[in-house]
């Protein structure tokens, strides 16, 4: 785990800040990993989302010589938009729903997610941006909530 941290860490270094500002959120709470993911839970659901899914990633980190257990993808959403944006913009499709990747990292918890600002770029003029910059904004706002959560 802590190979994978100095390869992102370093890649992260060598990139412009403000590429990594607007290709990823990222945030590090505090919060043992089980009390961050309740966090998380709790925020997505006080903003109006869904978690549709939360999926386990380390048995494959395992297999590859990596020690945690403390690795999930949530996947959240609100199914009428999903619905609507896939429908308009098939190409969408394997983007959605959103995802945030948590995972612990020593006695904290690091959040991952990729702004949605990028799923605009995708959809062209298919769809209208506005709902992008919604989900940014509500993505930074739980993300916060998590962070300064104790």
């Amino acid at each position: 785990m802590k190979r994978c941290a100095v390869i992102l860490l370093y890649c992260w270094l060598l990139l412009p800040a403000a590429l990594v500002a607007e290709e990823m959120i990222m945030i590090r709470s505090v919060l043992p990993f089980p009390e961050a993911m309740l966090a998380l839970q709790e925020s997505i659901a006080a903003h109006g989302y869904t978690v549709s899914r939360v999926q386990r990633i380390d048995i494959g980190l395992t297999g590859m010589g990596y020690k945690t257990d403390k690795y999930r993808v949530v996947f959240a959403g609100k199914i009428d938009e999903i619905r609507e944006l896939t429908s308009k913009s098939p190409e969408l499709t394997p983007y959605l729903p959103p995802k945030v990747s948590i995972f612990a990292e020593g006695e904290q918890t690091i959040l991952v997610t990729i702004n949605p600002r990028i799923y605009a770029e995708i959809a062209g003029d298919k769809i209208d941006p506005v709902i992008f910059d919604r989900w940014e904004s509500d993505l930074r706002s739980i993300f916060y909530d998590v962070s300064t959560a104790r």
